[in-house]
């Protein structure tokens, strides 16, 4: 039994198609065959069900993957320590961020740190909370910048910044004329929200379950992005509530229609997070000393009260 037979399995497991897991392994189809062939002979038992479209696991290549899983991470962890003890920062990196950061905070580090940490491949992917903690469990994220805490014993979680929440009130709307606003205000009746899926709504719905219970059957009008709520709300549907950075790129006649909250501010606590077995560490540490340095003069709140991701049912 080899690591090598390892990866083979996994990516077999993951893609359930022998062509795509090789391609991902960078070697030919037979090639791949041949070694999971000679694992399968060696252990004397079937890893996988060739029978079935897709492929599938049997009940003891189950149990199996589970456990390559743990021998590839540490196996993955004796290289992490010897890069480690070199002071090598490089290599590839796979980080998810999800959609109501990647817009706003990516273009503020990026070029910052290819350009300090040139050896690093940065594979970047937008995700949702649930997809990306999904993956970062079974190894096909190595970290990811979302809003925090999560609740979740096998991820760790470095806070970067608090994000302030500001009203975003239209021409005509109840609330137009308060310069600063309380959370008394808020009403969810007149509330344009994200789709369901996006944890920046999830933080304004227990904003507005902070002041009274509300049935979730009363939002009506929701979108897929911030951009649009806006639109929406400059239509005079409804007001609308944005992550701090969002705020940075309006327009300036958007830009008057902006109502700062009195403190405290209620904020979304964003954080990077990664598995707690620490693989690729120095790389993690790496970026959130760029991030947490580039974010520090975008963003000086300080009195804030910090509002979960997580909706309590």
């Amino acid at each position: 039994m080899t690591i090598t037979q390892l990866y083979y399995v996994l990516a077999v497991a993951e893609h359930q198609n022998f062509t795509k897991a090789a391609e991902k392994c960078y070697v030919t189809q037979p090639t791949l065959s041949m070694q999971i062939q000679k694992l399968e002979d060696q252990l004397d038992i079937q890893i996988f069900d060739r029978s079935k479209k897709p492929i599938e696991l049997t009940a003891v290549g189950v149990k199996i993957v589970e456990q390559a899983k743990n021998i590839v991470n540490e196996a993955d962890r004796i290289k992490d320590i010897v890069d480690q003890q070199k002071g090598f920062i490089g290599g590839e990196f796979k980080l998810g961020i999800i959609p109501t950061i990647m817009p706003t905070l990516l273009p503020m580090f990026l070029k910052t740190f290819i350009k300090r940490y040139p050896k690093v491949t940065l594979k970047i992917k937008e995700l949702t909370t649930e997809a990306i903690i999904n993956r970062i469990n079974d190894g096909h994220l190595d970290a990811a910048i979302l809003t925090t805490p999560l609740e979740n014993d096998s991820i760790k979680e470095r806070v970067l910044f608090y994000e302030p929440f500001v009203s975003y009130i239209p021409e005509g709307h109840r609330l137009e004329k308060k310069k600063n606003i309380e959370v008394d205000d808020l009403e969810i009746d007149d509330m344009l929200l994200l789709e369901d899926g996006h944890c920046f709504r999830d933080g304004v719905i227990n904003l507005c379950k902070s002041l009274k219970q509300q049935d979730e059957e009363a939002f009506q009008l929701q979108s897929g992005s911030i951009e649009m709520l806006v639109k929406l709300s400059n239509e005079g549907l409804g007001m609308t509530l944005l992550p701090y950075l969002h705020t940075l790129d309006l327009k300036d006649y958007e830009k008057s229609n902006l109502h700062h909250f009195n403190e405290p501010t209620p904020a979304r606590e964003v954080s990077l997070i990664y598995n707690k077995s620490e693989l690729k560490i120095q790389i993690i540490e790496a970026l959130h000393t760029t991030i947490s340095g580039v974010i520090r003069g975008a963003i000086a709140f300080q009195n804030v009260d910090i509002i979960s991701p997580i909706v309590k049912k």
